[in-house]
């Protein structure tokens, strides 16, 4: 049973013992995440653009994460993908089942948690993940959700009553290149930030970008910073996020770019592995910050 059928059951007096999640939610910063004006970007003046390139720069070194404002993607469409993906969470148990992968690349999975067969701990989330390139999969039902999405991920966190002892994703970083993050009205997203937890306020943001690992592996051989964040569950409102996730072909070989390499001042950091077999290893281990990472510095 997922998430959602597990609080709307009736029977959900107390958190069940495998939800509860040891953690200090208490440890938060106030501090504004950098915001990019993308329309600086595209149809600005040279001295905008220039400014809004040393924004993302910026950004991606000191906080691996910023927020997009003007991207020009229409708010019907936002509005329509968030809530074919809620539609989906509705179906009945036996129909979300249908698309219960049982392999890790398989196009279509839905489930609850992260790796329920490691540890003793589950997440506090139902999702769907979608793979769209170079082929797009999508469920049946709902009936438009072929038309209304093109993302390849789905999670929603449903409302339960004691946030403060589970966890919707404990801290992690992305495996890809960059996730694009749309998310709706609810709080629940946070980001590491100099040993402090900085709370991502819904209300000013239309998309999210996050550097994954491989961008830090691939491109830049550690010179700029891949997120860890969490989600914390709310008791109120059921959060809904959609992620779109980027990154080379399964086959492709990562390892840091040559530019970026001399032997003398900046040797690699990192070993060549496929990316297969890095999202391997990142999703049949524990889910901790970046310790997939850690498993393949040299």
């Amino acid at each position: 049973m997922g998430i959602k059928g597990l609080v709307e059951s009736g029977y959900l007096n107390s958190i069940p013992p495998e939800y509860v999640f040891p953690s200090n939610l208490n440890d938060l910063e106030v501090e504004e995440v950098p915001t990019v004006d993308f329309s600086q970007l595209t149809a600005g003046t040279p001295d905008e653009r220039s400014k809004a390139i040393q924004v993302i720069g910026k950004a991606c070194r000191e906080w691996g994460f910023f927020m997009v404002i003007n991207h020009s993607m229409p708010r019907r469409l936002m509005d329509e993908m968030l809530n074919v993906g809620e539609r989906f969470f509705d179906l009945a148990e036996e129909e979300k089942q249908d698309h219960a992968g049982k392999e890790l690349f398989d196009p279509i999975r839905c489930g609850t948690g992260f790796n329920n067969g490691l540890g003793n701990v589950f997440l506090w989330r139902d999702y769907l993940k979608v793979h769209v390139h170079p082929h797009f999969h999508a469920p049946h039902k709902p009936a438009d959700f072929r038309i209304r999405i093109a993302a390849a991920c789905y999670e929603s966190l449903s409302t339960m009553p004691r946030p403060e002892l589970v966890m919707g994703m404990p801290p992690h970083s992305d495996h890809g290149i960059l996730t694009l993050l749309m998310q709706n009205d609810v709080c629940g997203l946070q980001i590491l930030h100099n040993g402090k937890w900085v709370p991502v306020n819904p209300l000013l943001i239309l998309f999210l970008s996050t550097q994954g690992i491989i961008w830090r592996y691939i491109l830049t051989n550690g010179r700029y910073e891949s997120v860890v964040h969490q989600v914390v569950v709310n008791s109120n409102a059921t959060r809904m996020t959609i992620a779109t996730g980027h990154g080379p072909p399964l086959g492709a070989i990562i390892s840091p770019a040559a530019e970026l390499v001399d032997s003398e001042n900046h040797p690699p950091k990192y070993q060549g592995m496929k990316y297969r077999d890095y999202i391997e290893l990142q999703q049949t281990n524990q889910l901790e910050g970046k310790s997939c990472l850690d498993r393949v510095r040299i």
